[in-house]
């Protein structure tokens, strides 16, 4: 190319960036290569994770289960995660992104921080673990599972819902596609159980549409133990019913009452409890 002439090079170089352009598409220019272009926002069912985990809880709404760039994980392992920088956090992580099995432990945190929140950092809006903390409990704020659920009739109970209904729930509320996880029953199970739910958004954090993948990357962050014959957490099957369990009931004083919270219920008592535990 060093025959051409300046005005020569300038065109050769321009026809190059366009036959670029169009074999690797406008996808190719806008995010260097390795970023993530979709973060997956994960809520999972309190009672579900219970009963596959070694842990009890009265938690009667969604809690927030990750937040996930769709690419890359613990991109900066020197990264640590320190409580400190988020603070003013804590409260509301501790009601709306407990550690389920550890109550009283930032470990669940700092897992999804090295896991998940360096790799997510790599875009200015979430450099630093107050952006993506804050930010993930916004999103989990905007898009309130529980009461998109329960607006649609889709309540814990010993009914069976379909698939479908708890589909219809979701997209007619937030117009995208989101993916429907489930434990599945063991050999000669009929019914599959409500466990946990993906949102996801662009870099732009505006809705787009999920993969509905059973082989979906990041289907399992937390390796689920397999109870009564159950298999771990996988997209929900359209042919079979679905259970979305309650609270155990508590029998205290031989009256069953429900021991379910929801955030609206707890007393003053009890948030003030459950903030001090940490």
């Amino acid at each position: 190319m060093s025959g051409l002439a300046p005005s020569g090079r300038m065109r050769f170089i321009a026809v190059a960036i366009i036959l670029c352009a169009g074999y690797y598409g406008p996808a190719a220019f806008a995010h260097p290569r390795g970023e993530w272009t979709k973060l997956i926002l994960t809520q999972h069912w309190p009672q579900t994770f219970c009963s596959m985990e070694k842990c009890t809880t009265n938690l009667s709404f969604w809690t927030l289960h990750g937040l996930w760039p769709n690419t890359g994980m613990r991109c900066n392992t020197s990264w640590h995660f320190n409580a400190s920088l988020i603070e003013d956090l804590i409260p509301e992580m501790k009601l709306y992104w407990p550690d389920l099995i550890a109550p009283s432990s930032p470990q669940f945190w700092k897992y999804e921080w090295t896991k998940h929140g360096t790799c997510a950092a790599k875009a200015e809006s979430l450099n630093s673990q107050h952006k993506y903390f804050s930010k993930a409990l916004e999103l989990y704020s905007k898009f309130n599972l529980t009461n998109v659920l329960k607006n649609n009739r889709i309540v814990p109970s010993e009914q069976h819902y379909t698939l479908d209904e708890v589909e219809t729930a979701i997209t007619s509320f937030y117009n995208v596609k989101t993916k429907i996880q489930c434990v599945h029953p063991g050999k000669g199970g009929q019914v599959q159980i409500l466990g946990q739910i993906e949102i996801c958004v662009d870099r732009d954090f505006q809705l787009i549409d999920c993969e509905k993948s059973t082989e979906e990357i990041w289907s399992n962050d937390i390796p689920a133990v397999a109870v009564s014959g159950q298999s771990e957490l996988s997209v929900c099957d359209h042919s079979m019913p679905v259970y979305y369990p309650q609270c155990p009931a508590d029998h205290r004083g031989g009256q069953p009452q429900t021991s379910c919270a929801s955030v609206e219920s707890l007393s003053v008592t009890r948030r003030e409890f459950i903030l001090s535990s940490f």
